[in-house]
């Protein structure tokens, strides 16, 4: 209890930071994905309102329904470019500069909400929807490169790892706000879209008393003093020699290379088993049922027989026991490593899913079995907060160098938010195609996923990016013994 406890005093700079992080990065993601159902409702009647005073005639349902499908889609076409611009705005300009940036960009977005009705202009939602978007694209994608690289090794998977504990309080916080006795009414609605705008606020004003990443300052700019400032500053720690000589030998080996392209990540051989890793069981993430279940959960209360005005509060549930279990998460981690946590959580999560397919087939024959589909919802949350969801976010900071690691996030951005606008148009058309059915395809990803995990990806907990590299070496260059002599050259460049 005593070392734990020194070691979060001298840490507490870097904790600090990677609360303002949080708040303005994987935060605003959670609440906005899981405001939105609640504002459903008051969008669409905004909607037709609009359309009648332009046009003197109520907009037709299958109109009404497009352009909300619009208002809920444009948010992830926004997040796609934000992860693309993450691959060049925090190499260009530093990772601190272009989270403020980024803040500006969800003000902007805030504002637009809040006067949207004002103007009796619903075309103001849908571009304030991008920018959403956009700042929650590049908020996450950077807020990952910038605290893994600020952070020690020993607890850089417990620091990476609270983007899921924020993207879970994000939705937690975004379904208590929406209840209808605080913003979720109709007088409420736009307020209610515009709160990303508070902790987007808050992280652009305290992110001026932080350094830039120790990382950046020294491998990408080369300013060695102002790296070991910012690296005492946030540890407050004296000696700093084997950090510092990990960089050095980082950059040393870039030999004035620039930072390498998306094209470069997907070409390169030297990296091909790490963005394996990083597209199958993390970027992918989206295609294991967890956001599935989150449109499914309504269906299923309704079942069992939970009345309407019950299930905004039960949903609250969902998200809460996720929120929990990643939390538990981040206490093992360093202990269990990211290869069992997310191998294992993934088979689990198969086998429950499963199992719920079975159940809501025989739904009918038993009074109590809905209930049952409750509590299986409730597991697959479970086991998806304590492996894949936390480790999903660990994981990228430890596979690519720092040359490599702007681009590859760019892909794993890429795939993440394409994944998330494929689930929120197409599920529920396959949801009515196949009805419980539409399960085995998760079933069948979150297997794959986890022998892909337990049989190819190295162990990386407490390792440095360089013994990381090596280890993945074995497997890019399997049966090739003449090229490996060049490898570190070749993935540090």
């Amino acid at each position: 209890m005593n070392t734990a406890l020194k070691e979060l005093v001298q840490y507490k700079r870097l904790y600090l930071l990677t609360l303002v992080l949080g708040i303005g990065g994987s935060f605003q993601y959670g609440i906005q994905v899981s405001m939105m159902a609640s504002a459903a409702e008051h969008v669409q009647t905004f909607v037709n309102e609009t359309w009648v005073e332009r046009y003197e005639v109520p907009v037709d349902e299958s109109t009404n329904m497009l352009i909300w499908s619009f208002v809920v889609s444009v948010f992830s076409l926004g997040a796609w470019a934000g992860a693309i611009h993450s691959g060049s705005l925090p190499v260009t300009h530093g990772r601190k500069k272009a989270l403020l940036f980024n803040n500006v960009v969800a003000v902007v977005a805030a504002l637009l909400m809040v006067f949207s009705r004002m103007a009796r202009s619903f075309e103001m939602i849908l571009l304030a929807r991008f920018l959403y978007g956009y700042n929650v694209g590049l908020g996450l994608s950077v807020h990952l490169m910038y605290v893994g690289e600020c952070a020690p090794k020993k607890r850089r998977g417990f620091l990476t790892l609270t983007a899921s504990i924020f993207i879970a309080a994000g939705k937690v916080t975004g379904q208590i706000i929406a209840i209808r006795e605080l913003l979720g009414s109709e007088s409420m609605w736009p307020y209610l879209l515009a709160s990303s705008g508070i902790p987007a606020v808050l992280q652009f004003v305290s992110l001026l008393f932080f350094p830039e990443s120790p990382r950046y300052l020294y491998i990408d700019k080369g300013d060695t003093e102002a790296s070991k400032t910012a690296l005492h500053w946030l540890w407050q720690e004296a000696d700093l020699k084997l950090e510092l000589d990990d960089m050095k030998g980082e950059r040393e080996s870039m030999q004035g290379q620039e930072a390498k392209t998306v094209l470069d990540v997907l070409r390169s051989r030297c990296v091909r088993w790490q963005l394996l890793a990083l597209a199958i069981p993390c970027a992918g993430v989206q295609f294991c049922g967890n956001n599935a279940l989150y449109f499914y959960a309504f269906d299923i209360f309704r079942e069992a027989g939970v009345a309407e005005d019950k299930m905004h509060y039960l949903s609250i549930g969902i998200g809460a026991t996720e929120f929990v279990t990643i939390l538990l998460c981040s206490l093992v981690i360093e202990r269990a490593g990211r290869k069992k946590l997310m191998g294992y959580g993934y088979l689990l999560m198969g086998v429950t899913m499963s199992i719920l397919i079975i159940t809501l087939s025989i739904k009918d024959l038993y009074s109590w079995i809905p209930y049952v589909n409750i509590s299986l919802i409730f597991t697959v949350m479970c086991i998806y907060g304590l492996g894949p969801s936390g480790v999903s976010m660990a994981l990228p900071a430890d596979l690519f160098l720092q040359a490599w690691r702007p681009s590859a996030y760019v892909c794993s951005g890429t795939i993440n938010w394409v994944g998330l606008f494929l689930i929120g148009m197409l599920f529920p058309y396959i949801v009515d195609g196949i009805g419980q059915f539409c399960f085995l395809i998760f079933v069948a990803y979150c297997i794959f996923s986890s022998l892909f995990m337990l049989y190819f990806v190295p162990e990386t907990k407490g390792k440095s990016m360089i013994e990381i590299a090596e280890d993945f070496k074995k497997l890019n260059f399997k049966n090739r013994h003449t090229e490996k002599k060049n490898y570190i050259l070749q993935t540090q460049f």
